[in-house]
């Protein structure tokens, strides 16, 4: 045992004298009298001990009184009681187990009886304790796992989206658009639509997975991918390829249950679906685009809008919201039309000024 101290709560003398004699070779006895002189004892010895005899009927607070008095300091789980009564109703017996007694013995009893029943019940808090403390020990494990894990998949994120930058040769900044434009979305979907249930830490694993929309570009031929003019219909068709592409690549790094890369590959795959089924490659319709690729699926328009590219010259802000809103780059949901449009000038003054990109008007 962990703990080797005993506290017999009676206020009759010869019941706390056959409790001691029965234990005082295997514990060391506390007693107390009353109600009031068992809670000094408690406050006292609290980490010590092991279990509390405890009577029902005394004088300055009885046992349910000291009882309530231990679940308000939130030991009715630290401190095991056994209720040792011959005057209990069946009203006080529920009223005790509801304020977290282990046992209840009826006087008179065997002094077998109470010894295993005593030790069973030390026995079992003890190893739930144990349990307890085993599971906040995994459970500190695994969050520093999860800590590093994040890290590994930052540090991977990071290094593919550095490829793609170099592949295509846009600017570094326009990935760090990205995910700055859709962490500014997903906070007015939070507000405007608080039935995706989108939490915090959704947020930041969605954030960081926009990073990879592109990473299938790696896949793309450069007479295609840094093309000047306008691309043929057979080139244009070769390059929507690259969202297909992007998840095979996804594939080679997949985690089983692992919600980061889930939300990485609905990214690449699906931020050039339109909500009308008018989008690519799979042609979803509606809610079945998820939502986190909905939401990158608009902002990768408006950054390449306001961007300078090697196939066209950059829209002023004003232009490139008034497409979006017309209809003009594909049909989006309402809901996310009313976030990017709730947003606007948040947007508005992020793209002029906060990341002060060179290739935007």
């Amino acid at each position: 045992m962990d703990k080797n101290t005993l506290l017999i709560v009676d206020d009759v003398d010869i019941n706390r004298e056959i409790l001691k004699d029965i234990f005082e070779e295997q514990f060391t006895i506390y007693e107390a009298e009353d109600g009031e002189a068992a809670i000094s004892l408690i406050d006292k010895y609290k980490e010590d001990i092991a279990i509390m005899f405890l009577d029902l009927q005394m004088p300055r607070k009885n046992g349910l009184e000291v009882l309530t008095y231990m679940n308000e300091q939130h030991l009715e789980n630290q401190i095991p009681v056994i209720m040792i009564t011959g005057e209990s109703t069946v009203d006080s017996d529920v009223k005790a187990y509801e304020l977290g007694v282990a046992d209840i013995i009826y006087k008179p009893f065997s002094p077998a009886v109470v010894i295993r029943r005593t030790l069973n019940i030390i026995e079992l808090y003890e190893n739930r304790i144990n349990l307890e403390n085993k599971l906040e020990e995994r459970t500190a494990q695994l969050r520093v796992s999860q800590k590093k894990l994040e890290m590994n998949n930052e540090f991977l994120m990071n290094a593919l989206s550095s490829v793609v930058e170099f592949r295509s040769l846009e600017s570094g900044e326009h990935i760090k658009r990205v995910k700055t434009f859709t962490g500014v979305l997903l906070s007015h979907l939070k507000k405007l639509y608080p039935e995706y249930n989108i939490t915090n830490e959704q947020v930041h694993l969605i954030v960081n997975a926009s990073a990879l929309h592109d990473i299938g570009k790696i896949a793309i031929p450069d007479e295609i991918l840094l093309k000047p003019g306008k691309l043929t219909d057979e080139e244009f068709e070769f390059m929507k390829t690259h969202s297909a592409k992007g998840c095979e690549i996804l594939e080679m790094f997949k985690q089983e249950e692992n919600e980061f890369y889930q939300y990485c590959y609905d990214i690449c795959r699906h931020h050039h679906e339109r909500y009308d089924g008018r989008g690519y490659p799979d042609k979803l319709v509606g809610e079945n685009i998820p939502i986190w690729a909905q939401i990158v699926s608009i902002v990768d328009v408006y950054d390449a809008l306001v961007s300078k590219r090697v196939y066209k010259p950059s829209f002023s802000i004003e232009e490139a919201e008034r497409m979006i809103l017309a209809g003009e780059c594909g049909t989006f949901s309402p809901k996310i039309i009313d976030c990017f449009e709730s947003a606007k000038e948040e947007l508005f003054e992020l793209t002029q000024s906060e990341l002060s990109f060179n290739d935007v008007v």
